[in-house]
């Protein structure tokens, strides 16, 4: 860990960070920092959260799972065997239940078991996808609900289609496991449907600068995927089980460039702070990246081929080894964190389970493992909650004073905002931020809080490099040696 000398803190104004956006966000109070114990893992806070807006929600879900829990949840999500009766008999009812979970009034935020016996719940029939007790808790929501009504329409076909996918991805990862043992429909769902384009980039680097180059780029292989996807019988059974009316195929080849873009947002994610910060992916012996407080979800169902396309973007590159760090990092997900040398062109994904801090004193400070070229976190959150700040504080401490390449991606402007407050007050040299043109392009929904504007994974990134106070001290220097 980085000396306790040389961790202070000065305040500056926010307006000494040179602005990358156009319109600077504006910033908020930061959160209270201290080190007085590790905070809760973000999955298990993210999961009790909903009991804030709708009391009884988590409980709801747990029900419909068929788990009495959450540590139940937490178990059977990492491939273990669960104590009570989880499964379904069919996709009939596996969606029939994930659907239940969604419904409770979007105005009063009644739950179908707090209502009376001559109310039911019925969902907007515009958008499908929030739900209301009566006409009454309908029309008084309308003026809120309106200005998001036609995003969450696509928030509700991406929701099914992601289904699909996932179910995919399990049949690849836990066959033989419970999850298989508990849909019995894992035969509709044939392995090798929804094929991610990938090869060699046919443009340079420079040129590819967002989706809309990205999306050019791969036309042809990505046009003959989709097709393949929405003409499959895969895609077929989805929307006999939803029991709703199958979307027309622009709609549903809308969703699923949204949800590829989803997937492949953190590897050109990567690829972009890469390029942004100069690091040399010509390096003798590869480069390495840490993604720092890696999620279950980023973990779970991620395969050696997801990271590919990193390595399109850098053609003659000597080798990435990503290491996923996080204490929710999946259970079974490869602790293989070697220091050999990576083979020119390959891509290595590896994971440690762990705070940073003691990843940073076990694995690199004894020698096991390479200083990071890039560290990477993906929605740390540490502005939303003081304790989760106080676990995410001596990490960015010592990326700041180990002057590692550190990039932040945050979901929307308020916690681009208040992010960028909270490095501020921590004396990093914040070097850049802004849209990130990597971001995804799925309208993600606030579960229990659904006329909340949606937003988008890493739609904002922030990056930057040791401490404002030892770049001044550098200047200094300099100029004492009449070196400017």
């Amino acid at each position: 860990m980085a000396p306790r000398s040389r961790r202070r803190r000065h305040k500056k104004s926010p307006s000494s960070v040179a602005p990358v956006v156009e319109t600077p966000p504006t910033v908020v109070a930061p959160v209270p920092l201290n080190l007085a114990k590790p905070g809760p893992s973000i999955d298990t806070l993210g999961f009790f959260c909903l009991e804030n807006n709708v009391p009884g929600l988590s409980q709801l879900i747990l029900q419909k799972l068929n788990m009495k829990s959450y540590e139940e949840y937490k178990l059977v999500l990492d491939g273990g065997t669960p104590v009570s009766g989880f499964g379904y008999r069919c996709l009939e009812e596996m969606f029939q239940k994930m659907e239940d979970t969604f419904q409770f009034c979007a105005y009063c935020k009644a739950l179908p078991s707090g209502l009376s016996d001559s109310k039911v719940l019925r969902h907007c029939k515009r958008c499908r996808n929030v739900y209301y007790c009566d006409p009454e808790c309908q029309r008084s929501d309308w003026p809120t609900h309106r200005k998001v009504c036609q995003e969450l329409r696509l928030v509700a076909v991406d929701r099914r289609v992601m289904v699909l996918e996932t179910l995919m991805l399990f049949k690849k990862k836990k066959k033989g496991t419970e999850w298989d043992r508990g849909i019995t429909s894992y035969s509709f769902f044939p392995a090798g449907d929804f094929v991610l384009p990938s090869g060699p980039w046919s443009w340079l680097t420079e040129v590819v600068q967002g989706w809309d180059t990205w999306f050019s780029m791969r036309r042809l292989q990505l046009d003959d995927t989709l097709d393949a996807v929405l003409e499959s019988q895969a895609m077929t059974t989805l929307w006999a089980s939803v029991r709703r009316p199958r979307p027309d195929p622009d709609v549903l080849k809308g969703s699923l460039k949204r949800l590829l873009t989803d997937v492949l947002s953190r590897p050109l994610t990567l690829g972009f702070g890469l390029r942004a910060l100069g690091i040399n992916v010509g390096k003798v012996g590869g480069s390495t990246v840490h993604v720092v407080g890696a999620s279950h979800a980023e973990t779970f169902l991620t395969r050696p081929g997801d990271y590919d396309e990193l390595g399109y973007m850098f053609p003659g590159h000597l080798g990435f080894h990503i290491i996923m760090v996080g204490v929710d990092v999946a259970a079974g997900f490869s602790q293989s964190t070697s220091a050999s040398l990576l083979e020119p062109g390959t891509v290595q994904i590896s994971g440690h389970r762990g705070l940073y801090h003691d990843f940073w004193e076990e694995q690199i400070e004894t020698g096991q493992i390479a200083h990071p070229d890039l560290v990477v976190a993906f929605h740390p959150g540490f502005h939303a909650s003081p304790d989760l700040m106080e676990a995410w504080l001596p990490t960015l401490l010592l990326l700041r004073d180990y002057e590692i390449p550190t990039m932040i991606t945050v979901y929307s402007h308020q916690e681009l905002a208040a992010s960028l407050q909270i490095l501020v007050d921590l004396d990093t040299h914040i070097t850049a931020y802004g849209a990130n043109p990597f971001a995804s392009l799925k309208p993600e929904q606030v579960y229990s809080n659904p006329n909340k504007q949606p937003v988008y994974c890493s739609a904002y990134y922030i990056m930057f490099l040791g401490s404002s106070c030892q770049l001044d001290k550098r200047q200094l220097e300099e100029k004492v040696n009449g070196r400017v």
